[in-house]
């Protein structure tokens, strides 16, 4: 730590140079109130040593101790000399730096004694002579600097709550872009799942028709077709959860919605299931179905393909939506497996995923075994 920063901690090299020059002005100007007393009272040692003491003061612990140079001013006015323009300076620097109202009583108090003793008032003309030179050389600069104190620290704390409030509002800003990331991240996380469950379906119809060249063939190439989608889909979401900022340019992923719940069936027919759709015409086309619905919808209808693909392997699935006045009802149904299930990974949260999404719509999600051994979900959404 230099000398600067020991002496004036947070001043640049201009404040020092203000420091210096305001010192140097009241040194000036005290010495040349000493023109006014009798030279042949006047000590030229005690004129040396207040001036020094009063410019010392001015320079080093005006900001940091505004008491000192205040009594030294108020001393020499009270020993005789005219010390007004250091006087004034440190008046304005015990309101303005001084944040005890004990301080400042005392230096007003100090201030007015010294001021009274120098006009001697016998007269209630003097005491008002006293009165208002206390006012003008004591107060008023006191009072400017506590102004000037008080709007610093007021433009302080509103610079501090600015400063708070953008943070938050960053804050904010980057939970939504990670609220998002991780929705779509979800979203991407279905669709590739259902893909994944497609391509090990049609991995199983490929074993059982390899006698059919033809029948193969055509497996073959669903099972490469889906294979690169899912690849391409989980680079997407990869880089979703790897981005730092929002770019607009990147792939959001899939939001499919209700409209797309026949092509959801066809893929599931090409992977050799038997699926039956029933789905009035008006309802994927209806404007007033909020899209957040149709959304949930179709990740309802893709999650219970999906789970019967895997544990109910050759089972009939019944899929049918129903619109009611201000519901939507989606039921997906399937028989017993006729095959043995193959294992499949998965991390069986999905019915958890749905369920939350459900009750996040304000809607109902059953999903239980049936006596047949089968399994059966249904899902009520408001519409």
């Amino acid at each position: 730590m230099g000398v600067r920063e020991r002496i004036w901690p947070g001043l640049t090299a201009r404040g020092v140079a203000l420091e210096v020059l305001l010192a140097g002005l009241g040194v000036a100007l005290t010495g040349s109130g000493f023109g006014t007393l009798d030279p042949t009272t006047l000590d030229l040692a005690a004129v040396a040593a207040i001036t020094a003491l009063m410019a010392l003061a001015l320079l080093l612990v005006r900001r940091t101790q505004p008491a000192i140079p205040f009594a030294v001013c108020a001393a020499s006015a009270a020993l005789g000399f005219s010390p007004t323009a250091p006087w004034l300076l440190a008046s304005y620097a015990v309101g303005r730096y001084s944040g005890s109202w004990w301080v400042r009583g005392a230096a007003g108090l100090g201030g007015a004694v010294a001021i009274a003793v120098v006009a001697d008032p016998i007269t209630v003309g003097g005491w008002t002579i006293v009165a208002a030179a206390t006012g003008a050389i004591v107060a008023l600069p006191a009072a400017l600097g506590i102004w000037q104190r008080t709007r610093e620290q007021l433009l302080g704390v509103l610079r501090e709550r600015a400063e708070r409030a953008e943070a938050e509002r960053e804050l904010l800003a980057r939970e939504a872009v990670v609220s998002e990331r991780t929705r779509i991240a979800r979203e991407m996380h279905d669709a590739v799942g259902h893909r994944v469950s497609l391509m090990v379906l049609q991995a199983g119809a490929i074993e059982l028709a390899a006698h059919d060249a033809e029948r193969v063939e055509l497996l073959a190439g669903q099972v490469q077709g889906a294979g690169r989608r899912a690849l391409a889909e989980l680079r997407q979401m990869v880089g979703v959860l790897r981005a730092e900022d929002v770019d607009d340019d990147a792939p959001l992923g899939p939001q499919p919605e209700l409209a797309d719940l026949p092509r959801l069936v066809d893929q599931a027919r090409e992977a050799g299931m038997d699926v039956t759709l029933t789905v009035p015409a008006d309802v994927a086309i209806d404007p007033a179905l909020d899209p957040a619905v149709g959304r949930a919808a179709y990740r309802i209808a893709q999650e219970a393909l999906t789970n019967a693909g895997k544990h109910a392997p050759g089972a009939r699935v019944q899929v049918a939506v129903e619109r009611g006045p201000a519901r939507l009802r989606l039921r997906v149904v399937n028989g017993a497996p006729t095959r043995p299930p193959q294992p499949a990974d998965g991390d069986g949260y999905g019915l958890v995923g749905l369920g939350e999404r459900v009750r996040t719509l304000g809607g109902r999600l059953t999903a239980e075994p049936r006596l047949d051994g089968g399994f059966y979900i249904d899902a009520e959404l408001p519409a």
